[in-house]
C-alpha cells in the first residue's frame, strides 16, 4: 500500500482530497480511501498500485496545498537528519552576522549562489568568513538573540519525532554558535557544524578544517546509520550543499529549496511549514 498526505497550510477541503482520489482512481492507482490526520488541515489517501505514477498525476500546479507520497510499509523513521539555516531557522545566519558589520548584500549574494550550486561551498564560506575579520564575539550573541527565529512546526517535528524513539541531528555548514543554542531549544540530540576562530573575544576571518560541507552531512548520515538499511532514515534540507546526504537518506525532503535540491529529493514542502513532514512520517 501507498499513502499520498495531503497538508495544508490554511484550510484542506474535502474537496482538495475528494480530487487527489480521482485522480488516483483516473490513472488505476486504485485508491481505497481516506482519513483526517488532523481535521481541515490533513488527510491521508491509501493506494494500492504504482506510487511513480501517482507522483507524477498529482503535480498540479494549481493545488496550493503541500503533497507527499510514499510506501505505506516504510513510513515510519528513526532517524531524523536536518540542515539548520532556512530549514530549522528561517534566517541564514552568515548573512545576519555580515548586516552588523554593512556587508550583508555582498555576504548574501555569494550565499545564494552557493546554495544554488553555482559556486563551490568550502571556498564560498571561507571567502565570506574573512569578511567577518575583526568583528566582535560578542556580535554573534546578539545576532542570535535579534535575528534567528526557529521556522514553524521546527519544535513540533522534532518534539514528535523523539517522542516517537526516533534520533534527531542538526548537521550544517553554517557555526557552532548558533547550532548549539538552537538544537537544544528544538530538542535534537547533537548538533554538527563548523567552528570560527576566535582570538582574545574576536574573530579572526577564519573557519576551522575540515569544514562542514556536503559530504560531511552525507557522512554524518551514514555514520549515525551504523550499516543499518538507510530506509529508516529522513534528511530535510533547502541547499545543494544538502543533496548528498537528501540522496542518501530513505526518504529526502527539499524544504522550500533551490532548484537543484528539489529535483534530487524524494518530495517537497512548498507551502507549509515543518508541520508538513511531522504529519507525512504519520506523527
Amino acid at each position: 500500500m501507498f499513502i499520498a498526505t495531503l497538508v495544508a497550510t490554511d484550510r484542506l477541503m474535502r474537496s482538495d482530497v475528494n480530487a487527489v482520489v480521482s485522480d488516483l482512481a483516473a490513472v488505476n492507482c486504485q485508491p481505497s480511501g481516506w482519513r483526517w490526520l488532523d481535521e481541515d488541515i490533513a488527510a491521508d489517501v491509501s493506494f494500492s498500485n504504482d506510487s511513480a505514477q501517482a507522483k507524477i498525476v498529482l503535480e498540479h500546479p494549481d493545488w496550493r496545498f503541500d503533497l507527499m507520497v510514499q510506501s505505506e510499509a516504510g513510513r515510519a523513521k528513526s532517524l531524523l537528519v536536518a540542515d539548520m539555516d532556512s530549514t530549522m531557522i528561517t534566517v541564514e545566519c552568515i548573512d545576519e552576522l555580515a548586516d552588523y558589520a554593512g556587508l550583508k548584500s555582498q555576504v548574501s549574494d555569494v550565499t545564494e549562489r552557493a546554495m544554488r550550486g553555482e559556486i563551490d561551498f568550502a571556498g564560498a564560506l571561507r571567502d565570506r568568513v574573512a569578511l567577518l575579520a575583526g568583528m566582535k564575539e560578542s556580535v554573534i550573541a546578539e545576532c542570535l538573540r535579534e535575528r534567528v527565529k526557529l521556522m514553524g512546526g521546527a519544535k513540533d517535528l522534532i518534539t514528535a519525532f523523539r517522542g516517537a524513539g526516533g534520533e534527531a541531528i542538526l548537521v550544517s555548514g553554517g557555526f557552532t554558535h548558533f547550532t548549539g543554542p538552537v538544537a537544544a531549544e528544538i530538542g535534537f540530540n547533537r548538533a554538527i557544524a563548523n567552528r570560527l576562530v576566535v582570538r582574545d573575544g574576536v574573530l579572526t576571518g577564519e573557519v576551522e578544517t575540515p569544514i562542514v560541507d556536503a559530504q560531511t552531512k552525507k557522512g554524518v548520515l551514514l555514520e549515525a546509520l551504523k550499516g543499518r538499511d538507510p530506509s529508516i532514515s529522513i534528511a530535510i534540507g533547502d541547499g545543494a550543499n544538502d543533496i548528498p546526504m537528501i540522496e542518501a537518506a530513505g526518504l529526502g525532503i527539499a524544504y522550500h529549496a533551490k532548484p537543484k535540491t528539489i529535483a534530487a529529493a524524494d518530495a517537497c514542502v512548498r507551502f507549509g511549514d515543518l508541520n508538513v513532514v511531522r504529519y507525512a512520517l504519520g506523527l
